[in-house]
C-alpha cells in the first residue's frame, strides 16, 4: 500500500466530514467545516477525484500513459463505481424496510424518497439501474459514475492541451448555469441533486491543476502568493455561513444561477469559496503530517480506499439517522453513532487492504 500523502489525507478528511454531515442534527455536525462556509466536503471530494485521475493516467515520470490504457482504466473504474451505487442503494432500501418492520412504523418507508420505491417498485428498479431514481444522501455516487464515465473525453483533450480541456469544461459549466441544464429524475419529478453538467468543472479543474503542478513553477509560486486571498475568501465564507446571508433567488438578475449559492449547480460563489479553501489550507498537510501520527495514518488509509469507505459510510450514516430518529438523539447517542461510525470506516479501509495483501501473497495455482 502506498505511504500516507496529502491527497489520501484530505480525501479521508472529506469522507469523515461527509459521514458526520450525513447524520443531520447530530452534535458533531456543528464542528465540521461545512458549517462555516459556502462550499463543503462534496467539492473537496470531487476535486480530489480529478486530481487523482491526473495521477492515475500519468506515469511516475509525469508523462501521460498510452491513451487507450487511460480510457480503459477510467471505464473500468466507472463500472466499479456504478456497481457500488447499485449495491449501496439496495442495502439502503433494505435497511429502511427492515427498520419499518422492526419498529412497526410505516412512515419510515418514506425516508429520503424511499416511498417512491415501495409504492412503485417496477419503475423504481428501472430508475435505479438508470440512476435517475436516487435516495436523499445517496446521490454523490451517481454523479461520480457520470464524471468518471465522461473523464476520458477530458483526458484525451488534455493530451493535446490542458488549457483546451479547461475551456471545454468551463464552457459546458457556464452554459449549464445560463440554461439550467440538468439530468431529470425518474420516476417522480425534479432533477438530480448534483448536476453533472456543472460539477464536471471541479473534476476537470483537479485534473488540469495536477498536470500544471508537475511542470509549472509559476503555478506553485502564485499558489503561495495567493494564500492570503484564500484566507480572506474563507473569512467571508464564515461570515456568510454564520449570519445566514444568502442572495434571494427571486431578487437576483437573470441568469440567476450566476448569483445564488445553490449546491445542485455548483454556482460560482461556491466554486470561488472552494478555491479559497484550497489556497488557504492545501499547504497545511505538510505542517500537520509529522505531528498527528495515528490520525494522519487513519485518514490516509480511508482516502486510499475511498470507494469502499464512502459506500460503508453511506450505510452507517443512514443507520445513524434511524437510531437518532428512534431514540430522539442527544449527546450520548451522537457519541455512540459517530464513534461506531468512525470505527466502521476504519475497519472497512483495513479490511480492503488486508484482503488485497492476502490475495497478493497467496500462491497461484
Amino acid at each position: 500500500m502506498r505511504d500516507p500523502n496529502a491527497i489520501d489525507f484530505w480525501r479521508g478528511f472529506a469522507l469523515v466530514t461527509i459521514f458526520i454531515n450525513h447524520v443531520p442534527g447530530n452534535t458533531f455536525e456543528r464542528y465540521t467545516f461545512s458549517q462555516y462556509g459556502i462550499s463543503d466536503a462534496a467539492e473537496l471530494f470531487v476535486f480530489l477525484a480529478g486530481w487523482s485521475i491526473g495521477i492515475a493516467t500519468r506515469g511516475r515520470d509525469g508523462k501521460p500513459e498510452a491513451a487507450g490504457k487511460s480510457v480503459v482504466r477510467l471505464l473500468a473504474r466507472t463500472v466499479e463505481v456504478y456497481r457500488a451505487q447499485l449495491t449501496v442503494m439496495l442495502l439502503a432500501l433494505a435497511l429502511i424496510a427492515g427498520a419499518a418492520l422492526l419498529l412497526d412504523n410505516p412512515l419510515i418507508l418514506e425516508w429520503h424518497n424511499a416511498g417512491g420505491f415501495f409504492a412503485d417498485p417496477i419503475q423504481s428498479v428501472c430508475g435505479m439501474a438508470l440512476m435517475t431514481y436516487q435516495l436523499g444522501f445517496f446521490n454523490i455516487l451517481p454523479l461520480y459514475v457520470v464524471l468518471i464515465g465522461i473523464a476520458p473525453i477530458f483526458v484525451l483533450v488534455g493530451r493535446l492541451s490542458l488549457l483546451a480541456t479547461l475551456a471545454l469544461s468551463g464552457g459546458v459549466y457556464l452554459a449549464s448555469l445560463v440554461f439550467e441544464w440538468n439530468v431529470p429524475s425518474w420516476p417522480g419529478e425534479g432533477d438530480w441533486f448534483f448536476d453533472p453538467f456543472c460539477w464536471q468543472v471541479l473534476l476537470v479543474l483537479g485534473f488540469v491543476l495536477q498536470g500544471w503542478s508537475l511542470r509549472s513553477d509559476t503555478l506553485r509560486r502564485w499558489s503561495r502568493r495567493l494564500i492570503p486571498a484564500g484566507f480572506a475568501i474563507v473569512l467571508v465564507g464564515v461570515v456568510l455561513a454564520v449570519t445566514g446571508l444568502r442572495p434571494d433567488p427571486l431578487m437576483v438578475p437573470e441568469p440567476r444561477l450566476l448569483f445564488t449559492f445553490e449546491k445542485t449547480y455548483l454556482t460560482p460563489a461556491r466554486l470561488l469559496h472552494f478555491l479559497g479553501v484550497l489556497l488557504a489550507f492545501a499547504p497545511l498537510y505538510a505542517v500537520l503530517a509529522p505531528r498527528i501520527g495515528v490520525v494522519g495514518r487513519y485518514l490516509s488509509q480511508l482516502g486510499r480506499n475511498s470507494l469502499a469507505v464512502f459506500s460503508m459510510g453511506s450505510i452507517l450514516s443512514l443507520f445513524g439517522q434511524l437510531v437518532r430518529f428512534q431514540t430522539g438523539g442527544g449527546v450520548l447517542v451522537d457519541m455512540l453513532v459517530a464513534g461506531s461510525g468512525l470505527v466502521g470506516l476504519g475497519f472497512t479501509a483495513w479490511f480492503v487492504e488486508w484482503r488485497t495483501r492476502s490475495k497478493s501473497s497467496r500462491p497461484r495455482p
